[in-house]
């Protein structure tokens, strides 16, 4: 169909492979990827990861992923995989809002990140899997998604693994090193197998849009010197990455939402009130929005790339949350309002995230999941015509 219709980059898993996920979250005695800890689960894994690559194949997506069914949850399984790490059931999981009137929904909770040695990102198994990957997709081009390393920082940084007695890394300065050494040295091992696109997906810019009312940073205690400070440091750590990664050939992406778990969401804030943070300032060259409700805001905000003739915005206007397919008038509406401000060229589209961030999924069958990819086709086709 178009080459304009991008997915994010999970999709709903199978039974099959859902039966070990749902072993997995309630051991913490069995090392990462698991598979010696259960009889059958690589290779249904593997099946798997065929299946949903040739279905997209068949569904004519141009930039392949293997549905993420390689994971449990979107971002932890990655830095299960660094050497230094331990993974263990934490008191509580995250928590979820937006449905049900519920406010604390709250998720697995095999969640806790404990730092055991210094960060190492070589031998990872996530190069195993793409690899997996690059044979099922038969030459078509795929991309590996990671969590960018500022979001696992926020994570590791908020957490008790910096200070005290035995800790490995004894300041925030010291551990955003480490992070730092460990994801160059995954991405060199990523470049040297092949890859070519790798996604860092991150989900904390809008703690610091001052109109959003889940974050830490808002109300009567803001700080607004603090939230600027950490923003900035952030933004400078990946960045840090990003450049590596053109220095290694790679096309470095990212996706920004605002929390994704069973049809849910994590928080509010606009992307105009962060734009000239994380959108004017961050170095990659392709960026997953999410506009499918009115939480994001004005697309005024895609302003900021006016003087950036290169990058590219997939604009995520269609919703992986729910089991109807989306308003075409609204998409097209929003279509036309972003060609004003940036190059109708430069712009893509998708839903606002994947359809399965964690391996439970939102709260649609895979019948309804891919009705609503095809009609993102269809748009696109219509409005793109290529």
């Amino acid at each position: 169909m178009s080459e304009k219709f991008q997915l994010v980059g999970s999709l709903l898993r199978p039974e099959a492979l859902l039966k070990y996920k749902s072993e997995i979250e309630k051991r913490d005695d069995i090392i990462y990827p698991f598979y010696d800890a259960f009889e059958g689960y690589e290779a249904c894994e593997l099946e798997a990861i065929q299946t949903v690559v040739q279905e997209q194949i068949d569904h004519n997506i141009e930039i392949i992923t293997d549905g993420e069914y390689s994971k449990s949850l979107w971002h932890l399984d990655f830095v299960w995989g660094l050497s230094g790490i331990e993974r263990y059931i934490a008191e509580h999981g995250y928590f979820f809002r937006d449905k049900d009137e519920v406010e604390n929904y709250e998720t697995r909770k095999d969640v806790g990140l404990r730092i055991v040695d210094k960060l190492g990102g070589t031998n990872h198994h996530f190069i195993a899997i793409f690899e997996k990957l690059k044979a099922a997709a038969k030459g078509h081009s795929v991309k590996l998604c990671i969590p960018s390393p500022s979001h696992i920082f926020g994570e590791l940084s908020w957490s008790d693994n910096i200070g005290g007695q035995d800790a490995v890394y004894n300041t925030t300065a010291e551990l955003k090193a480490g992070l730092l050494g460990a994801y160059k040295e995954f991405f060199t091992d990523y470049a040297q197998a092949g890859g070519k696109i790798i996604q860092l997906d991150d989900c904390l810019w809008e703690m610091f849009a001052d109109d959003n009312p889940n974050s830490p940073f808002t109300g009567e205690a803001n700080n607004e010197a603090a939230a600027t400070e950490l923003a900035t440091e952030f933004i400078e750590l990946n960045n840090a990455l990003i450049d590596f990664g053109h220095e290694l050939g790679l096309k470095v992406w990212t996706h920004n939402c605002r929390g994704n778990y069973d049809s849910r969401n994590m928080g509010g804030g606009s992307y105009i009130k962060i734009a000239s943070l994380f959108l004017k300032q961050l170095k990659y060259d392709r960026f997953f929005l999410e506009w499918d409700d009115e939480r994001a805001g004005s697309l005024d905000a895609l302003k900021v790339f006016q003087d950036r003739p290169n990058v590219e915005i997939v604009l995520g206007l269609l919703s992986s949350k729910t089991n109807t397919l989306d308003d075409e008038k609204r998409v097209i509406r929003l279509l036309d309002e972003a060609s004003k401000i940036i190059d109708k060229e430069r712009l893509l589209l998708s839903h606002q995230c994947g359809f399965a961030s964690c391996d439970g999924g939102n709260e649609l069958t895979e019948a309804e999941q891919w009705a609503k990819i095809d009609q993102g086709q269809r748009i696109a086709q219509a409005y793109w015509g290529k």
